[in-house]
């Protein structure tokens, strides 16, 4: 009986040890901050400068933020982005393994464009209106700049 208590005790320390990190770790990074709409949050990191230097001159400065273009809408698509992007963007910094010049990965990619379309709405029909029905136009091909 005595090793499954020896066990159980160190499974616990090793619990407590892993949220004690895991809690410090995300106040220290100021992890609570990212559950925000403030742009500035996105250049907390200093491979997203450019981005968000590009973003401030930018004429989407005056009409949206990060999140109206990098999350889907609905709170729900919104925070579980957000989560997934921060954990990854989080583990490369901490690994020291990102590329320096940042690519948008296809998930977040389809996220972009479907917010472009749903905020460019007439001009993406008439310019959609021109193309054959099963060739919707990839609006980043000529405006991967715009935003940022």
């Amino acid at each position: 009986m005595i090793p499954e208590k020896s066990a159980l005790v160190v499974l616990a320390a090793a619990l407590g040890v892993g949220v004690g990190v895991g809690a410090y770790t995300f106040v220290y990074a100021k992890g609570y901050s990212y559950v925000s709409n403030a742009p500035q949050v996105c250049a907390n990191c200093h491979i997203m400068n450019k981005e968000h230097d590009g973003w401030v001159k930018s004429t989407h400065h005056a009409a949206a933020v990060c999140n109206d273009c990098h999350t889907p809408e609905g709170i729900v698509g919104k925070y579980a982005t957000k989560g997934l992007n921060g954990f990854w963007h989080s583990f490369y910094f901490t690994t020291g393994t990102y590329p320096d010049n940042i690519q948008i990965r296809k998930r977040n990619l389809a996220i972009a464009q479907a917010n472009c379309r749903r905020c460019h709405g007439d001009i993406v029909h008439a310019v959609d209106s021109r193309q054959p029905k099963a060739q919707a136009l990839d609006c980043l091909r000529c405006h991967s700049e715009v935003g940022h």
